[in-house]
C-alpha cells in the first residue's frame, strides 16, 4: 500500500507507472510535493525525473497508478485549470529567436490569458527586472547567452503569478554566478508562498536549497523526506572523525566504552573535502579515524584517551553528513537504511519537511557556505 496521504500536498504520485513501447521509463514511483516548500527531485540522467514533471503537467497520463495536481487529474478534463497554476522551465527552454524580450513575455502573457496593456507590460518588467534582465529586452533572443535564455525563460515563468514551479535542470549550462543567481530567485519562491518541483543531478546546488529531496533511479522513488531526516536514518549513530599521525592508535579506539565501530583510513587514503592529502601543520601525512559512538559525551573521554596515551590528536570533527554523502549511501543501499535480519527490504516511511523560517534560515546559510 502506499502511504498515506498527508497535509497540505499541492502534488500527490502515487505509485505511478509510465512505459513507451518496451521502456519502463516509470515504475512504482511516489512523489508527494509539500505547499509551500522546495521538493527537489535527484537522480543521475535516465531516472525519471524529467517524465516525472510531464506527468505532473499533464503532458502525459499514467498507466499506472495516479496523479494529483492541487486536488485534480492533470490529465483529466480539469487539466487546464492546473496548468494555468503552473510556471514551467524546461532543460531547453523553448523562446523565439526572432523576437525581442519584450515580444517574448507578451505572447506569453497572451497565452496565459493576461491581455495586453499598461497593467501587463508592468508585469512583464517587473519580471525581467528581478531576473536581471532589462537591459537585454530589447535584443533579439537568438543573440541572448545561454544564462540570459534561461532567466528569460524563467520571467516568463512566473508572469501569471503560479502557485507551483516546475524547474527541470533550471541551472544547466549556467556560468557559476548566473547559477548562483538562478537558486536565488529559487529560494525567494518559497518565500513568496509559491511551491517548487525542481529536477537536478547537481548535488552541490540542492545542498541547503531543499526542503526535501526525492532519490530516484530507473523511473521509481529511493527515499523522500528532509535531508536532515533522512540522514539520522542512514546515520542513527553520532560520529566524528579524529586524524593523529598513530593509525594504529586510532585503531584502538573500537576498545573504548560506547564505540560502535571505529573505521581508519591511513595516510595514503585520508582526503580532505576538497580531495587533498590531509596532513598536520608540518606537512606530515595524517591517519582519520571515523568513529561511531552511542551519544555525543564520549567524544571528551576518546580524546582524553589519545592524549593520556601520548597520542598526538590533530583534529577533531563532528561528522555532519552532505546530500552527497546521503545521496550516494542511498544508491549503495537502495533505498533501505539497513537490512532487518530476516533478510527483508522496506524503504523509509515519508518523513515530515521542516518548513519554519528558522529551518529556512539554516538551509540559506548552508547554501552560502557551500558556495
Amino acid at each position: 500500500m502506499p502511504p498515506p496521504m498527508t497535509a497540505d500536498l499541492t502534488v500527490a504520485v502515487r505509485r505511478v507507472s509510465r512505459r513507451f513501447g518496451d521502456v519502463h521509463a516509470l515504475t512504482d514511483l511516489t512523489i508527494e510535493v509539500p505547499t509551500g516548500a522546495i521538493t527537489v527531485l535527484l537522480g543521475p540522467n535516465g531516472a525519471g525525473k524529467t517524465t516525472a514533471i510531464r506527468m505532473i503537467t499533464g503532458a502525459l497520463g499514467p498507466d499506472d497508478g495516479s496523479v494529483e495536481v492541487f486536488g485534480v487529474d492533470p490529465s483529466g478534463p480539469e487539466g487546464l485549470s492546473v496548468r494555468s497554476r503552473c510556471g514551467v522551465v524546461s532543460a531547453k527552454p523553448s523562446l523565439y529567436d526572432r523576437l525581442d524580450g519584450w515580444d517574448n513575455l507578451r505572447y506569453a502573457a497572451e497565452l496565459y490569458g493576461m491581455g495586453r496593456g499598461a497593467e501587463v507590460d508592468e508585469r512583464i518588467h517587473d519580471a525581467a527586472s528581478r531576473f536581471g534582465i532589462e537591459a537585454a529586452m530589447d535584443q533579439m533572443v537568438g543573440g541572448y547567452s545561454t544564462g540570459m535564455k534561461t532567466r528569460l525563460a524563467l520571467a516568463r515563468s512566473v508572469l501569471h503569478g503560479p502557485d507551483l514551479l516546475l524547474l527541470d535542470e533550471p541551472t544547466s549550462g549556467l556560468d557559476p554566478e548566473s547559477a548562483v543567481a538562478v537558486l536565488e530567485m529559487i529560494r525567494s519562491m518559497t518565500d513568496e508562498g509559491r511551491t517548487v518541483l525542481m529536477c537536478t543531478h547537481l548535488l552541490l546546488e540542492a545542498e541547503g536549497l531543499a526542503d526535501q529531496v526525492v532519490v530516484m533511479e530507473h523511473g521509481t522513488s529511493l527515499v523522500w523526506g528532509a535531508p536532515a531526516d533522512l540522514a539520522r536514518q542512514y546515520w542513527p549513530t553520532p560520529t566524528v572523525r579524529i586524524a593523529s599521525p598513530d593509525g594504529t592508535a586510532l585503531a584502538a579506539l573500537a576498545e573504548a566504552d560506547g564505540v560502535v565501530e571505529v573505521e581508519v583510513a591511513g595516510p595514503a587514503d585520508a582526503t580532505t573535502d576538497e580531495g587533498a592529502s590531509l596532513v598536520d601543520h608540518r606537512g606530515a601525512p595524517l591517519a582519520t579515524a571515523t568513529v561511531e559512538i552511542d551519544r555525543p559525551e564520549r567524544v571528551p573521554a576518546l580524546v582524553a584517551r589519545l592524549v593520556n596515551a601520548g597520542v598526538p590528536v590533530a583534529s577533531v570533527v563532528p561528522f555532519d553528513p552532505t546530500l552527497e554523502d546521503l545521496y550516494f549511501a542511498v544508491r549503495r543501499t537502495r533505498g533501505n537504511p539497513a537490512d532487518p535480519a530476516d533478510g527483508t527490504h522496506s524503504p523509509p516511511p515519508l518523513v515530515a519537511t521542516d518548513t519554519s523560517p528558522s529551518a529556512r534560515a539554516r538551509r540559506s546559510r548552508v547554501a552560502e557556505m557551500a558556495r
